[in-house]
């Protein structure tokens, strides 16, 4: 059985992390703190750590997980490049399974995009519409953000478009349209409940137990799936 501590424990998706883990056989919850809460001793005692906090929060727990050479999950996102290479640099030390999206459909559209923007890569202009509720702080979405680079990786090195918006309590939306002459393609993901990040930080936990130091993604947890 894996023990997990779960970072942001009385947020929206720290407390959903708590309460489907209690449903999960696989894992017993050692703790969970928020603000204010003493984190060390928990992270101490845990076998895996799952991060959805702010990046100040991430970086400060990234630090006890190698101080005790614990594998942690990051869903955290907003973070600054120097916040990105210290998860990188940590990623020798301990394994750490990274992603700006857990969800397991997310990730099957990373992969649609990256063989879409491959195929249209002449004649198609590309852009992202990606909505979520008022209270996210970062705008674009980490997700629109990796849905850019893949597409830039996949096309070419170009600027890709991104609209967001932010209103209500729209849980994630993402769409994908390559803009052509004579036609125009759409891939889209829309989040009905954040169940399907808290599923697929579970399944990463799953993974990264025992795992060689690494930084890993939800490609590496899916497997053969994508």
């Amino acid at each position: 059985m894996i023990k997990i501590c779960v970072s942001g424990s009385k947020g929206k998706m720290g407390s959903r992390i708590i309460a489907l883990s209690r449903e999960d056989g696989r894992f017993k919850l050692t703790g969970g703190f928020d603000i204010g809460d003493a984190a060390e001793p928990l992270i101490k005692e845990c076998d895996c750590l799952i991060e959805f906090t702010t990046p100040a929060a991430t970086a400060e727990h990234l630090l006890l997980c190698v101080k005790y050479k614990k594998p942690a999950v990051i869903g955290t996102t907003g973070l600054s490049e120097k916040q990105l290479a210290a998860i990188k640099a940590a990623s020798a030390k301990i394994p750490i399974v990274f992603s700006s999206n857990m969800s397991i459909g997310v990730n099957v559209l990373f992969g649609l995009v990256q063989t879409a923007a491959a195929a249209l890569a002449d004649g198609y202009n590309p852009r992202i519409k990606e909505a979520h509720h008022v209270h996210k702080k970062d705008a674009p979405s980490g997700t629109a953000k990796e849905l850019a680079r893949i597409i830039k990786e996949a096309a070419g090195a170009r600027e890709i478009p991104i609209d967001s918006i932010r209103e209500d309590e729209i849980i994630g939306d993402h769409t994908v349209i390559f803009e052509g002459p004579g036609d125009r393609i759409e891939l889209s993901h829309s989040a009905k409940t954040r169940d399907i990040l808290v599923k697929g930080a579970l399944e990463a936990a799953g993974f990264i137990a025992g795992k060689r130091p690494g930084l890993y993604t939800m490609r590496d947890v899916m497997g053969k799936r994508i």
